[in-house]
């Protein structure tokens, strides 16, 4: 497949710029693949829309406030973003600078008082191996949940304000779990009173943890899809969500292209411990054709033209077969004349 197929015309303006007024108040684009038949409706109407008895998975990451401020030894300012911990110990990082070349150069960067930072090495991914000195934090998490700011996605073009601490996390964000620079944003739309009713109408749900990265925004740059280097990111699964996984009668409602990429994932490998906890990396890249082996609903956001999700998410509609694309481009052409926003701050669509 060529990377110039995945891209489509979408006028600026859909591009979501801020959250709906309320969580479940975001349209809701249905579409069902043995029909082929698209219904517009609200999040809010969620329950009404699914298959019954589902076992429902969602992905508890929380937002980490990632965005550092810091200086150079001269004065000039520094912007640190955290990707994820490199090798022990805890305090070396990966994470973006802003402006990369002076920083790397200087060697250091700090704030006064409240952390100073070596710039260790330049990866060839762009990315720098950044040793933190933490005189009043645990660890660089710490520091960035007492001075960080939330890394909003680029297409939001304004910064990150208090309003957003609350609405770019799910309302069952685990704190605990701290360790995503992205939302996943398919789970912004869930309110506790419509998670309650799921449970009401006989569905369960089931928490699994994939920390979110910067690649899921990194649109594809090469001329043929599958010569894309995947990013990879780690995720954790319980034992209970593993038997969920590994149970051939359930029927599976994936909240999110991160949800998808971890249990598809997970099936593809061997795991003879069943009884403990897993934790690994998914660098799968979901493309069609791709048969889906533990995934049987997908709920998401309208995705970036260009992206490794508009992939996983055209694989998803014609599972096994290339003719995905084309049929995710029309939807896409509806949602678009309809009004619908675009993105992680944007509009949701299920396809069952």
């Amino acid at each position: 497949m060529l990377t110039s197929e995945l891209q489509y015309d979408l006028p600026a303006d859909r591009i979501a710029q801020a959250p709906a007024e309320r969580r479940d108040q975001s349209r809701l684009l249905v579409f069902n693949r043995k029909t082929e038949n698209i219904s517009h409706h609200f999040f809010h109407e969620l329950s009404d829309l699914l298959p019954s008895k589902l076992s429902i998975l969602r992905n508890d990451v929380s937002v980490l406030k990632a965005r550092l401020p810091g200086k150079r030894p001269s004065g000039g300012k520094v912007e640190c973003l955290l990707l994820r911990p490199a090798n022990p110990p805890e305090t070396t990082w990966r994470c973006l600078l802003k402006p990369g070349g002076k920083t790397a150069k200087t060697g250091k960067f700090s704030l006064e008082d409240q952390y100073s930072a070596e710039v260790i090495e330049n990866l060839p991914s762009g990315e720098y191996l950044v040793k933190f000195d933490l005189p009043k934090d645990s660890d660089p998490p710490a520091l960035a949940q007492r001075l960080g700011s939330l890394p909003l996605p680029p297409y939001v073009r304004r910064p990150a304000d208090s309003a957003d601490e609350e609405r770019y996390q799910t309302v069952y964000a685990n704190s605990e779990n701290r360790s995503a620079v992205a939302a996943p944003t398919a789970g912004l739309h869930f309110t506790p009173e419509i998670l309650k009713k799921l449970q009401n109408d006989g569905h369960t749900i089931h928490d699994l943890t994939l920390s979110v990265g910067l690649g899921t925004f990194r649109p594809i740059e090469t001329e043929k899809v599958e010569d894309h280097p995947m990013h990879a990111e780690e995720y954790f699964l319980d034992p209970s969500t593993k038997s969920v996984l590994r149970d051939p009668s359930q029927n599976r409602l994936a909240i999110g292209t991160t949800c998808v990429r971890t249990i598809e994932h997970y099936l593809a490998t061997d795991d003879p411990e069943l009884k403990s906890p897993t934790r690994a990396e998914a660098q799968l890249f979901i493309r069609p054709p791709y048969s889906f082996l533990g995934v049987d609903h997908i709920l998401t956001n309208f995705h970036l033209p260009g992206s490794t999700l508009l992939c996983l998410v055209a694989a998803f509609l014609s599972p096994g077969k290339p003719d995905g694309l084309p049929m995710l481009k029309e939807i896409y052409a509806e949602a678009i004349a309809k009004d619908y926003r675009f993105f992680s701050y944007g509009d949701a669509m299920l396809i069952v």
